[in-house]
């Protein structure tokens, strides 16, 4: 349900409502700081990499801010920088009111390479701190080094807290005994009705622990809303394929959702799945459609 935010205006002792934006019903989880990360967002992947389409990203980025939209996910790595400034460019003055995850490079993770590349990211942002920093997937730098930046750039001020992207059971088992790892925020990892492997080991390692699962790709880069059984689905529920698939993902408990859109009509279509709720019936042809796993197999990436 999306609802109206209410601010006080006093002109010469005079009291005005001015409605400022909409308030959507996004439920929040708590991170090691104390700091709240909502559950759906907006993802910034491929952004930033062609410049004649920069001002159609601006516009989507800002169409999601103006209905309501808090959480944004971007990384250095997305067209090179261009996607946090194209972020930049679409935020202006409402920083205040946001919620930004950046990653940084495997390459960029050592202990001076992290903070300098934080570094490049707050400027591109033109922000003086980032919501949450993620190390993007696993490299060749040891966890511990990693680790030690991130908490030097929590203690600065520079970043609110810091997670993880990509790395499975094992690897989150190695994170969090370096220590500050057991800070952890997050887990970002490709995750949706198509490939549900995570089911199996780390998302229950994460929620027991209450570490929640940013969800990127939910719709497979489009490849699931070409399946009958989703569509089907969608059809009953008078909502489209992409609604669904998003709508089974907020439904989980623990579970960050942070699709990508570029075009006005597909940033609305999104930001209307968190209306929607799915019921047994829904649930059980989707398991149906999309099988749960029957045992471990490793963690997917794109």
């Amino acid at each position: 349900m999306l609802t109206w935010a209410l601010r006080e205006v006093h002109d010469d002792g005079a009291a005005t409502s001015e409605v400022l934006a909409p308030m959507l019903n996004i439920r929040s989880y708590p991170l090691p700081s104390g700091a709240r990360m909502p559950a759906f967002g907006i993802g910034t992947w491929r952004m930033g990499e062609n410049r004649a389409r920069r001002a159609e990203e601006v516009a989507a980025i800002k169409l999601a801010i103006d209905l309501g939209v808090t959480l944004i996910d971007t990384a250095e790595m997305y067209g090179e920088g261009g996607a946090e400034e194209a972020i930049a460019e679409a935020v202006g003055g409402r920083r205040d009111k946001l919620f930004i995850v950046s990653k940084v490079y495997p390459h960029n993770a050592g202990k001076r390479a992290a903070i300098e590349a934080c570094e490049r990211s707050l400027k591109r942002l033109k922000t003086d701190r980032i919501d949450v920093y993620l190390l993007h997937w696993r490299g060749s730098v040891a966890f511990a080094e990693t680790v030690e930046a991130f908490e030097r750039l929590r203690r600065d001020g520079k970043i609110v807290d810091h997670g993880v992207s990509n790395l499975d059971t094992d690897d989150m088992e190695e994170w969090v005994a370096v220590k500050g790892g057991e800070r952890v925020a997050t887990d970002q990892i490709l995750y949706n009705l198509s490939r549900r492997g995570p089911e199996h080991g780390l998302i229950p390692w994460c929620r027991r622990r209450k570490i929640p699962i940013m969800a990127y790709s939910p719709v497979d880069q489009g490849r699931l809303l070409k399946n009958a059984g989703l569509k089907k689905i969608a059809d009953r529920r008078q909502a489209t394929p992409a609604q669904v698939a998003l709508a089974w993902l907020l439904g989980q408990d623990g579970m960050v959702v942070i699709p990508k859109a570029v075009r006005p009509e597909h940033v609305r279509e999104d930001i209307a799945a968190l209306d929607l709720k799915l019921d047994k019936e829904d649930m059980a042809e989707l398991d149906k459609a999309f099988p749960p796993p029957k045992g471990a197999k490793p963690l997917e990436m794109l």
